[in-house]
């Protein structure tokens, strides 16, 4: 009776927090991305402040670094992207014989003419932009929370910490310490790496896409770069985008070409960037890897998707080291062969 009662807890904790996350989400997506933001951020943090720069200074400088780098990247994409636009444009001039076609169908058999097709479209377009610029305005307000989290995080660091650390007995307080600052630095090794192998990546295909002879390979190759952020999925996407794009400038020699080019890239990703560049990687395996990739979707959309890897490294690193939860870090990390398990 006590252990179904208490499995019967354990399921009943376990879908309010689930339903916590999901409907707070507006509130903790901002503060998760800043919280991780902040952690990279820290060694820099720390380096300034060995050199006396004074702890405002210290936490605002590598917060205005990093919102100069964004910046950098969003221009260059706006830059690059007029002239990809009038690629888009003629793959929306070849796709829009299909609604060309759809219209005359549905023209002879429901009897709605062409013109009141359109103006059905126009009004539902028109209800549209409205929802839009919405979006557009709560996503800049949004990430200037985020810029004001992450240096408020950074500069009340210590004070977050020894609040920690008086949630627990005094005795245990070494070792929560060191549970947080190794959680902390799992999830900016991580981070570090995810940039500098972001970084090889729009060398490798800027070059690439430039021999096979793709316009604005500048634009397609940071695009790539940055779709990486999102695992799996990321590579998907980039592969189909920019395979379409080639094959609008180029035909299907061009497009194979692509093809043939992410291949390559992804087995030098997979084989050499990852062990050798991102280093020290989030120890989870790839099913949960999967598992916390379709929660994050779930629960916090595509900001989860990218948070969901560090954060559950965060985790592991707290399951392994708190009493009674050993055997859930064991089960999310990586899978290690030996003799006693292949004869079991």
């Amino acid at each position: 009776m006590k252990q179904s009662f208490k499995l019967i807890r354990t399921l009943v904790f376990v879908y309010l927090a689930f339903a916590g996350l999901y409907f707070a989400r507006d509130f903790l997506v901002p503060l998760a991305l800043a919280a991780i933001i902040a952690m990279l951020l820290t060694p820099i943090v720390n380096w300034l402040e060995q050199q006396n720069t004074g702890r405002i200074l210290s936490a605002l400088l590598p917060v205005l670094l990093f919102v100069g780098i964004i910046s950098a990247v969003i221009a260059l994409l706006w830059w690059q992207a007029a002239g990809v636009i009038d690629d888009a444009n003629r793959v929306s001039t070849q796709i829009s014989k299909l609604p060309g076609n759809l219209q005359d169908y549905i023209d002879r058999t429901l009897g709605i003419s062409a013109g009141t097709q359109q103006q059905i479209l126009s009004s539902r377009i028109g209800e549209r932009i409205a929802p839009f610029v919405s979006s557009l305005t709560s996503i800049i307000g949004k990430s200037l929370l985020v810029i004001v989290y992450v240096f408020l995080l950074i500069f009340y660091r210590d004070h977050l910490m020894h609040f920690i650390l008086r949630l627990v007995p005094e005795q245990q307080r070494e070792h929560v310490r060191s549970i947080v600052s190794s959680g902390g630095s799992v999830a900016q090794k991580y981070l570090a790496g995810i940039a500098r192998m972001v970084a090889v990546l729009w060398v490798m295909y800027g070059i690439a896409f430039s021999l096979v002879g793709v316009r604005h390979a500048l634009f397609f190759a940071v695009l790539c770069g940055i779709l990486e952020i999102v695992p799996y999925l990321g590579n998907i996407t980039g592969s189909a985008i920019t395979a379409l794009m080639a094959y609008v400038q180029g035909g299907s020699g061009m497009a194979l070409w692509m093809l043939a080019i992410y291949g390559i890239v992804q087995f030098t990703q997979t084989y050499m960037l990852e062990p050798l560049v991102v280093g020290a990687k989030v120890s989870i395996n790839p099913l949960f890897t999967i598992i916390a990739l379709i929660l994050g979707d779930i629960l916090w959309g595509v900001p989860g998707m990218i948070l969901a890897i560090p954060l559950f490294g965060i985790l592991k690193i707290v399951c392994d080291n708190v009493p009674g939860l050993e055997a859930y870090g064991f089960l999310i990390g990586e899978v290690k062969y030996h003799k006693e398990n292949s004869n079991a």
